[in-house]
C-alpha cells in the first residue's frame, strides 16, 4: 500500500548499532561518516544509533554524528528515524538478548522500516538455493561435517574439500583437505592462519577427523566439493560482487569487483593476502576478450537470480548482500557465499553508488510505508 506521495519529505534514517564503554559505540566509524557525508549531500536527517539508545516510546532519541573535522562524535537529540539501516557489528552482538529484542520492536513497529535483520548462516544460503531450479546448478555440493563418514563419502566424488564454519567471516577458520591416493600419507589438510598456513598429512581418515575436530572446536561446519576455479599467474581468483535494491525497491548489481588469492592462501580474502584486481583483466588473461565478455555479462543476471532466491527462502526484507562468485576453468559460475552486512568496497565508483543507494531504497521503503 502506497502511502506517501513521489516527492514525499525525505525519512529520517538511523544507521542501528550497539553500545561501547569506551567508544560510545561500534562499528565502522570510517563507514558510518561516509553514509552520514552522503545523506547529508542528498537532503537526509542521518545518525548513528545504538539498541540501548532506540527507545520507540520517546519522541527523540540520543542519536550521533560526527564533528565537522570527523573526528569527533558528538551525542544529540534526534527525531525518531522512520527507516533503520542496520550495521550490527558481528553475530556475537547479534545474538545477545536486548539486541534480538530491539530488533524484532523495530520488525514489529507500525511506522519504522527495517531491513537486512540478521546476518546470513552458511548452511541456510546452500539450502535455500537449492530450492529453486534456477539456482541450484551454481552450487556446489555442500554436506553439515558431522563425522568421518560424511568426510569420506565426500571424497568419493572430490578429491579436495573445503570447510567452513556456518557462521564464519573474511576466510577466518577456513580449511581445505586434498586427497591423494597414491601418496604416502594420503589426507593433506590446509589449515588457513593469518596470512600462513599449516599443513598437516596423514594416512588415516580418522586421524584426519581427529586433527580437524581439535581445530574446529565448537564450532558448527559445512563441507564443500573444491570447484577448480580459473587462475590469475598461477593464483586462483574469484569475483565480488555488491547488490542493493535501488530507488524502485528492486535488486540491482551495484559493482563487481575481483579478488586474487595472496601466495599459498587457500582463499582469496584480502586480510589473508589475497589483492582487489579489476575483473575484466582477470578474465581476459584466462578466457581471451571475446569469452571473458560473455562470463562478466553473465555475472549479473546469476547474482541477482541468487539475491531474489535468498530473499524469497530467507523470508526476510533485505536491500542489500556481497556475494562471492567462482568462475571455474570453463568459464562456469559458481556461488561461495552471500553477506547481509556487506563490507565497504575499495573500488570509488562502487563505494559511491553503494552509498547513494541507502538513501534510494530508504526513500523508497518510506513511500511504501508498513
Amino acid at each position: 500500500m502506497n502511502t506517501r506521495s513521489p516527492d514525499s519529505p525525505k525519512p529520517v534514517i538511523a544507521i542501528l548499532t550497539t553500545s561501547d564503554r569506551l567508544k560510545q559505540f561500534r562499528g565502522n566509524r570510517n563507514n558510518f561518516r561516509d553514509i552520514i557525508r552522503t545523506g547529508k549531500e542528498m537532503g537526509y536527517l542521518v545518525y548513528v544509533v545504538t539498541v540501548r539508545d532506540l527507545k520507540f516510546e520517546e519522541q527523540t532519541v540520543n542519536g550521533f554524528i560526527p564533528s565537522p573535522s570527523g573526528k569527533l562524535w558528538y551525542n544529540v537529540p534526534m527525531p525518531l528515524p522512520q527507516v533503520i539501516y542496520n550495521r550490527i557489528p558481528n553475530r556475537n552482538e547479534e545474538e545477545k538478548a536486548p539486541v534480538a529484542r530491539k530488533i524484532a520492536e523495530c520488525l514489529e513497529h507500525e511506522s519504522i522500516q527495517m531491513y537486512n535483520p540478521g546476518f546470513f548462516n552458511k548452511w541456510n544460503l546452500f539450502e535455500w538455493l537449492k530450492e529453486s531450479k534456477a539456482t541450484v546448478r551454481h552450487v556446489p555440493k555442500t554436506r553439515r561435517l558431522k563425522s568421518a563418514a560424511t568426510l569420506a563419502a565426500m571424497l568419493k566424488h572430490h578429491d579436495s574439500l573445503y570447510l567452513k564454519p556456518e557462521n564464519g567471516k573474511a576466510g577466518k577458520g577456513i580449511m581445505r583437505i586434498k586427497y591423494a591416493a597414491e601418496a604416502s600419507l594420503p589426507f593433506r589438510l590446509q589449515i588457513q592462519g593469518g596470512k600462513k598456513n599449516i599443513t598437516y598429512k596423514t594416512a588415516s581418515i580418522d586421524r584426519l577427523w581427529a586433527r580437524l575436530r581439535r581445530e574446529k572446536g565448537i564450532s558448527q561446519y559445512i563441507v564443500q566439493q573444491a570447484i577448480g576455479l580459473a587462475t590469475h599467474r598461477g593464483r586462483p581468483f574469484d569475483l565480488r560482487v555488491l547488490l542493493q535494491k535501488n530507488g524502485r525497491g528492486a535488486w540491482a548489481v551495484t559493482g563487481i569487483g575481483a579478488r586474487l588469492a595472496g601466495v599459498r592462501s587457500i582463499t582469496t580474502h584480502v586480510p589473508r593476502g589475497g589483492s582487489v584486481e579489476e575483473p575484466a583483466s582477470m578474465l581476459e588473461g584466462t578466457f581471451g576478450t571475446e569469452r571473458a565478455a560473455v562470463i562478466l555479462k553473465n555475472v549479473p543476471t546469476t547474482a541477482l537470480l541468487i539475491a531474489r532466491q535468498i530473499e524469497r527462502a530467507s523470508g526476510a526484507m533485505l536491500g542489500e548482500m556481497s556475494m562471492d562468485l567462482g568462475v571455474d576453468e570453463e568459464g562456469g559460475l559458481w556461488f561461495f557465499e552471500a553477506n547481509s552486512r556487506p563490507m565497504k568496497f575499495d573500488e570509488p565508483a562502487i563505494r559511491k553508488l553503494s552509498l547513494e543507494r541507502i538513501f534510494q531504497f530508504s526513500q523508497h521503503l518510506a513511500r511504501q510505508g508498513k
